[in-house]
C-alpha cells in the first residue's frame, strides 16, 4: 500500500485531483464508519484512488466508493485496465457488492464511452453534486471582481461599509460553527452533519492548512461561516451557513470573497462552489429570477461570483455480486442515468 503522504503528492499535482481523494479525507470517513484503501495498480503511482468501504446491512458485505476518482489518464487503455483491474481486486477483498465511482471528468460523450468501456453504467442518483460553478482566480483581484456580476460586486463592498469582518476560526469554534448550520440547515431545509463531523474536519484540514473556517462578524456577533479547502492549484467551497442576523449587511458575499482571496494567497487558481441545480445553463439562465426555492437562491447566489458552469459524469456503478441487483431496486438504488 502506497504512503498516504506520496498519495497525496500525487493527488495534489494530478489535473483531475480533489480534496476528495486525499488520505485526509479517508481519516475523516473512517471516523464515521468507512474503511479505506488507496489502491494503484503499481508502485509508480501514475494512477489509483482513494476506495471507501461501506458496510452492507447485516454486514452481508460492502459497497465500494470513489469520490472524485480514479485519477487516471483516460486515454492511455493499458493505464485504464490495471487501475481497474487493481480497483476490482480490492473491492473484492472488501467483499463489496458494487463499486461505485463519480470521477472528476466533464460529462462528454467520449467520457461516457470511457466508462461505459469499463463495463460500468451510469445511474441517474449522485452522492457528490454534479454540477458546480468553477471561478478562474488567476487573474489579480480587480480582474476576478470585474467578471462578477454587478449586484454581487456591489453586495460585497455594502458588507464592507457596514461592518462586517472575517477572521479565520479554530477547532475551538466548532460549536458556533455547528449552532449556525443547525440554524441555516432548519431554516433553508437541507440535511447537515453532526458537530463531530464538522470537528472532524477542522482537526484534520485546519492545521495542516488544507482549509481555513472563516467566521464573519457583526459587532463581534457571529452572523455566518463558510469552509474552503485547498489542495494544489484547487480551492474549493463546502460547507456554509449564515444567520438571518444581520442579513441586510451581506456577510455571506464577505466571506465568499475572503475565501477566493485566502485561495488564491496559497497559490490556488480555480475556486469551486460546489454544486448547483442540476440543469443545463440555458435552462439555468431561463429560470435565475423566476424560481423562489432555496436550491435556485443558493444559484443565483453562486451564480454571482462568475466563472463557468460545469458539469461532471455523475455517479457510474459496477455490479460485483449476484445479489446487487436486486439489493439496488428494493433500495430504490441506481435507475439508468444514460
Amino acid at each position: 500500500m502506497i504512503e498516504p503522504k506520496a498519495w497525496d503528492a500525487f493527488v495534489a499535482a494530478h489535473p483531475a485531483g480533489t480534496i476528495l481523494q486525499t488520505s485526509r479525507w479517508a481519516y475523516l470517513k473512517a471516523t464515521f464508519g468507512w474503511e479505506w484503501e488507496i489502491v494503484t495498480p503499481n508502485p509508480d503511482t501514475n494512477s489509483g484512488a482513494l476506495v471507501l468501504f461501506r458496510s452492507l446491512p447485516l454486514k452481508v458485505g460492502t459497497i465500494a466508493y470513489i469520490p472524485r476518482g480514479p485519477l487516471v489518464n483516460w486515454d492511455d487503455a493499458s493505464a485504464v485496465t490495471a487501475t481497474f483491474e487493481a480497483l476490482r481486486a480490492a473491492a473484492h477483498r472488501h467483499r463489496a457488492w458494487v463499486l461505485w465511482l463519480e470521477p472528476e471528468m466533464l460529462d462528454t460523450p467520449e467520457a461516457r464511452a470511457h466508462l461505459h468501456a469499463c463495463s460500468l453504467r451510469s445511474v441517474a442518483r449522485t452522492i457528490q453534486p454534479p454540477r458546480t460553478i468553477v471561478v478562474d482566480i488567476a487573474p489579480d483581484e480587480d480582474a476576478i471582481l470585474a467578471q462578477m456580476r454587478p449586484k454581487t460586486r456591489y453586495n460585497i463592498r455594502l458588507a464592507e461599509r457596514k461592518g462586517v469582518t472575517v477572521r479565520e476560526g479554530t477547532v475551538d469554534d466548532a460549536a458556533a460553527f455547528y449552532a449556525l448550520m443547525t440554524e441555516t440547515g432548519s431554516r433553508d431545509a437541507f440535511g447537515i452533519h453532526s458537530e463531530a463531523y464538522y470537528r472532524r474536519v477542522f482537526e484534520l484540514f485546519l492545521p495542516s492548512g488544507h482549509a481555513a473556517l472563516l467566521l464573519a462578524e457583526v459587532e463581534g456577533k457571529l452572523v455566518a461561516a463558510l469552509v474552503v479547502f485547498a489542495l494544489g492549484a484547487k480551492a474549493w467551497y463546502l460547507y456554509g451557513a449564515s444567520s438571518d442576523r444581520h442579513r441586510e449587511k451581506m456577510p455571506p458575499y464577505a466571506l465568499q470573497w475572503a475565501a477566493i482571496r485566502w485561495a488564491k494567497a496559497r497559490g490556488c487558481t480555480s475556486y469551486d462552489l460546489w454544486g448547483i441545480p442540476d440543469f443545463d445553463e440555458e435552462t439555468l439562465e431561463a429560470e435565475f429570477t423566476e424560481r423562489n426555492d432555496n436550491l435556485w437562491g443558493v444559484y443565483r447566489f453562486k451564480r454571482g461570483f462568475g466563472g463557468q458552469v460545469i458539469r461532471c459524469v455523475g455517479l457510474w456503478e459496477q455490479s460485483l455480486h449476484p445479489l446487487y441487483p436486486l439489493a439496488a431496486k428494493l433500495r430504490g438504488y441506481g435507475a439508468e442515468g444514460g
